[in-house]
């Protein structure tokens, strides 16, 4: 149930949306660094999606919250949204940034659309076409899955799912990595290492291109960076 404070908030800008046109506004609305909440009605359903300086920090729908309630509202194919500026919560729930989202929401419904269930990346099956240096990183130890992608965030060759999902995580990284780096006058990021909530992330700058990188949650982050050091080091 959303809380009544919240239901009681007075009516900013509403639109209708159908499919998924409600994704334009949330990448909008992070573009823009917006902070409140957008109100979403599909016939008896209701869901609130929160916003902090342009990042969307939670959600809920009908008892759910977080990422699996916004992916939901986002399965939606109707309805009426409402932007709510003075509406704000202390809850963090979702943690990824906003094209990561949106990119997860898509390949969950065409997953769905296609009666498919996603596939693991590292497990033997279909061969997928991918750029030759995430191919030579799927043979290291603890490399789950690996992409080449451009600076805009665009995987290299690779256009599964997974290549686009982590993709999107790669570009949110150096993203960040490249804010601190004005912020200390470091320049750029080289190379970023990330564990959070069970997912394990490596990102390397390779001159026009990033490296984004799986690790498996079992591995150790620092030795499957080292092995990759270690591996392209030795080859000119």
């Amino acid at each position: 149930m959303l809380d009544k404070s919240v239901q009681n908030t007075i009516n900013g800008f509403e639109g209708s949306i159908a499919g998924l046109p409600l994704s334009d506004v949330i990448q909008l609305k992070g573009h823009n660094r917006f902070t409140g909440a957008i109100s979403v009605e599909f016939r008896k359903r209701k869901g609130m999606i929160f916003f902090r300086d342009g990042d969307i920090i939670h959600a809920e729908q009908d008892g759910a919250s977080g990422e699996d309630a916004l992916y939901e509202i986002l399965r939606w194919p109707g309805g009426r949204f409402a932007i709510q500026p003075k509406v704000t919560t202390t809850v963090r729930s979702i943690q990824q940034c906003v094209s990561y989202l949106l990119i997860e929401a898509h390949r969950i419904m065409d997953e769905e659309n296609a009666g498919m269930r996603p596939k693991v990346a590292a497990d033997g099956g279909e061969h997928r076409k991918m750029s030759v240096i995430a191919e030579r990183l799927l043979q290291i130890a603890g490399v789950e899955y690996a992409v080449l992608l451009k600076k805009d965030g665009t995987p290299v060759e690779d256009e599964s799912a997974d290549a686009k999902a982590l993709a999107a995580k790669g570009c949110c990284l150096s993203g960040l990595g490249n804010r601190l780096g004005d912020i200390f006058g470091l320049g750029g990021v080289k190379s970023a290492a990330v564990y959070a909530k069970g997912e394990q992330q490596l990102l390397f700058d390779a001159k026009n291109h990033y490296i984004s990188i799986s690790v498996e949650q079992e591995s150790s982050l620092t030795q499957v960076e080292s092995d990759i050091r270690a591996s392209f080091g030795s080859r000119k």
